[in-house]
């Protein structure tokens, strides 16, 4: 598994293996949909890099680059970055738009741990 560009902890997804990394993951899993033109998307990269340390035995933490991968970024329709989905079981339990610091996300996050 790679790491996100410079984010400690984050896999980086693709629409290659999106079905395997995400849907078919035992843990639940947070996604940042991302992009490099994004400043609120690097804002994040520090918060997603402690969120992946901290939870990391409750929360599997990844990023998809939505310019480098269309097809899953179309089929979930995400139009603002970041957007943030949660994935348990192979489907979207919660989505969240909008860069927000690491106790706001967690607790945001606290129904689907």
């Amino acid at each position: 598994m790679s790491e996100a560009a410079g984010v400690t902890g984050v896999t980086e997804v693709s629409d290659a293996d999106f079905s395997a990394k995400v849907l078919g993951a035992e843990l639940p899993v947070l996604v940042e949909f991302t992009a490099d033109w994004c400043p609120p998307c690097r804002q994040m990269a520090p918060v997603l890099s402690a969120l992946a340390e901290e939870e990391g035995e409750r929360l599997k933490v990844v990023q998809l680059d939505v310019d480098r991968n269309p097809d899953t970024t179309n089929h979930y329709k995400v139009l603002s970055m970041p957007t943030f989905m949660v994935f348990r079981g192979g489907e979207p339990v919660k989505a969240l738009v909008g860069a927000r610091p690491k106790r706001r996300l967690l607790e945001e996050l606290s129904d689907v741990l």
